[in-house]
């Protein structure tokens, strides 16, 4: 069963394609890596799949449902988790929990149980009425990682989650999507961070607004004779004719 399946998805804004005819399938519990430089045209995919942007032709369903018809359905499906931090910094941890928990239709008895589950397993115990802005960055992102898949999603997007962590830091919060992943939620994340494109079961790599490569980094390795993932990466790369998408 797969949770994202696009064919042919297209986007445009006037003469210039972001986004050109990519298509791919990310099978339900998959840790899915979606690679590229700035400019490649990840981001603008991206929001077409969370339900934020129309795409100009091409057909895709996440989590079973259309992305044109059913966006709704899609954004209260999945979670999310920007580059930039999404938790607010002049609420504490346990508000911050409670107004997402709101958001994503939780009962209070829900968000409850899932605040005292989260302050365990970040061992935040003592820190719940700390604001969230006097916290390590380290722990800042664990924790929007943990409130973006407090409901339970099916997907959850992940856009440069470790930015600015240190690799210690991050090694953890890479801990933290797998244990996700073996509750069979799937992972779709972008990095910059190549030792990182390691971690996933399958990835993509996206040059001006097409996807360029696909497979596992077993698979991608092997096709392009390099030692590691940021060789496959720099091979591919080195001919992007852009900048912005």
């Amino acid at each position: 069963m797969n949770a994202i399946e696009v064919k042919g998805i297209t986007k445009k804004f006037g003469d210039f394609v972001a986004v050109d005819s990519i298509s791919f399938e990310v099978g339900a519990g998959e840790i899915f890596g979606f690679l590229g430089a700035n400019g490649a045209g990840k981001s603008t995919a991206m929001r077409m799949l969370c339900g934020l942007l129309e795409p100009t032709s091409g057909e895709a369903k996440v989590a079973g449902f259309d992305i044109y018809k059913q966006r709704e359905q899609i954004k209260k499906s999945i979670g999310y988790m920007s580059q930039k931090f999404s938790l607010y910094g002049d609420l504490t941890v346990a508000e911050n929990i409670k107004f997402w928990g709101g958001l994503y239709g939780l009962m209070k008895a829900e968000i409850r149980a899932k605040k005292e589950k989260i302050v365990e397993n970040l061992e935040m115990r003592g820190w719940e009425n700390s604001l969230v802005a006097s916290l390590p960055l380290g722990w800042k992102q664990k924790l929007a990682f943990s409130i973006s898949i407090m409901h339970s999603p099916k997907i959850v997007f992940l856009d440069e989650p470790t930015g600015g962590v240190d690799p210690i830091v991050r090694r953890k919060f890479w801990e933290e999507i797998y244990e996700a992943s073996r509750r069979s939620i799937t992972i779709f994340v972008t990095t910059h961070y190549m030792d990182e494109a390691e971690y996933c079961d399958r990835a993509s790599i996206m040059v001006d607004g097409q996807i360029r490569a696909l497979g596992t980094p077993a698979e991608l390795k092997k096709k392009f004779g390099c030692a590691d993932m940021d060789g496959v990466f720099k091979a591919l790369a080195r001919g992007a004719q852009r900048k912005d998408a």
